[in-house]
């Protein structure tokens, strides 16, 4: 009944919106008449300079005489590159995301002893207040996650006594104990969602002490809370990427800017998970997964560059997959020859591809690195510095892992929090000024015009 009363009233709305959706449309010449930097992108794709950050560098071009000149993509926490990060770790052959949160906190890297303390002090906080996962979780169950995720964090606020305490002090505290929670709310709203909706078995398993991040996600996650290290060791390098990105992103600039105006950790944080959860941003590794399945169907031979190639053709003419002429995972905003990210899962994924059945699909997304550059330059007028984005394997590496598409997001989300909670501090420390940028008015002047001369449309 709700349903349909809502459609009912979609219904009645539209002669209105129609008259909204003619009074906001805006010329597409205004924009260049006035210079307008859309999405505050500059004409030639860069973004437009909005701040300063310690936090993170990601470089994928060199400007020369104003021009961008492609290079290979390299990206940098806190000056530190990512693949020295991963390569470290995985040579003591240990995880390392709990060493990266510290890192994006603190701004250096965490003595032996510091990285023991303080992954002991995110075990303490994973566990949810009294009550939360009753009253917040269950009692309120969504079919979406990341949206689930918003709302619990904003409910956070209610359990904090010092909410609105914006000191250093504060803000650490409660950033450790968001980035330490975050999981547990995750797995918490699947099992519900699942329950709710899907009409399968619920059930609930509490953090275990001793075990890293990456393992408590798997171990909560799965019935039997059994995994291997190599399991966890790859997701761990997910989380590891994942976790910052610049203070560009549309997410983590969201956080920003609520940030700026002075609001509280819970209002900014959870409007940094509502910005990831579009499909432009976070979403795009399921669409990722979505068009590898049209490609299984269409293509009979995985090895076939010629059928491949005929078939991505299709995908930028709009003529198969979801008809939006993209080929999801392959281009970035910054990173041209490049993207780091993407090399270093592909190369950690490869053989547990192999390994787990996932070799059709990993050698078919490989393909598609390898031949999308040259037709989506052609489509762009000759530009061949056209590279696949992280999302292009993240995708498949969390299936391989069994983890359900709902999830796909809030993982980005459970590991980009590091990242916004570090650019909040930033923001609050540093900058003290809100973010207020102009919009260019092309209203003409109207006339209030009484109610009672006023005619309607067709009178």
């Amino acid at each position: 009944m709700e349903r349909e009363n809502e459609s009912a009233l979609n219904e009645a709305l539209k002669p209105y919106c129609d008259d909204c959706r003619r009074q906001l449309t805006i010329p597409e010449d205004a924009y260049k008449q006035y210079d307008i930097k859309r999405g505050l992108r500059n004409a030639d794709g860069t973004g437009v300079l909005a701040g300063v950050t310690r936090i993170c560098n990601v470089h994928g071009y060199i400007l020369e005489d104003s021009q961008r000149r492609p290079t290979e993509g390299r990206l940098f926490y806190r000056g530190i590159d990512i693949r020295d990060i991963i390569e470290g770790c995985t040579a003591e052959d240990r995880f390392g995301f709990e060493e990266v949160v510290w890192l994006l906190l603190f701004g250096y890297l965490p003595t032996a002893e510091q990285l023991s303390g303080f992954t002991r002090l995110l075990e303490q906080h994973r566990e949810l207040p009294e009550g939360f996962i009753e009253d917040m979780i269950i009692k309120a169950p969504s079919p979406n996650i990341m949206n689930k995720l918003a709302r619990s964090v904003l409910a956070l606020y209610s359990y904090d006594e010092l909410a609105e305490d914006m000191s250093l002090e504060n803000i650490v505290r409660q950033s450790i104990e968001l980035i330490a929670r975050v999981s547990t709310i995750m797995v918490n709203a699947y099992q519900v969602k699942k329950r709710y909706y899907d009409h399968e078995s619920l059930f609930f398993h509490s953090p275990i002490d001793g075990m890293s991040f990456s393992e408590n996600i798997l171990s909560t996650l799965r019935f039997d809370r059994q995994f291997t290290r190599e399991e966890a060791k790859l997701l761990d390098i997910c989380l590891i990427l994942h976790a910052e990105h610049g203070g560009g992103n549309n997410s983590t600039f969201a956080c920003r800017v609520l940030s700026s105006s002075g609001t509280d950790t819970y209002a900014a944080i959870s409007a940094a998970i509502g910005g990831l959860k579009g499909p432009r941003h976070g979403g795009a590794n399921i669409k990722v997964m979505q068009m590898l399945e049209g490609m299984k169907t269409a293509i009979r031979d995985s090895g076939d560059d010629e059928e491949i190639t005929a078939y991505l053709k299709k995908l930028i003419a709009g003529e198969a997959g979801d008809r939006s002429g993209l080929i999801y995972g392959m281009g970035h905003a910054v990173y041209t020859k490049s993207d780091p990210r993407a090399r270093i899962l592909k190369a950690n994924a490869e053989g547990m591809a192999i390994r787990s059945g996932f070799e059709e699909e990993f050698r078919l997304l490989a393909s598609v690195e390898r031949l999308a550059p040259a037709l989506l330059g052609a489509k762009k007028g000759g530009i061949d510095a056209v590279c696949a984005n992280v999302d292009l394997y993240s995708g498949l590496v969390y299936k391989m892992l069994g983890i359900p598409d709902e999830l796909f997001t809030p993982l980005f989300a459970v590991a980009r929090m590091a990242g916004w909670c570090a650019h909040r501090i930033e923001e609050v420390m540093t900058c003290r000024r809100i973010v207020r940028p102009a919009y260019k008015t092309i209203q003409e002047p109207a006339s209030y015009v009484p109610l009672s001369e006023r005619k309607g449309k067709g009178d």
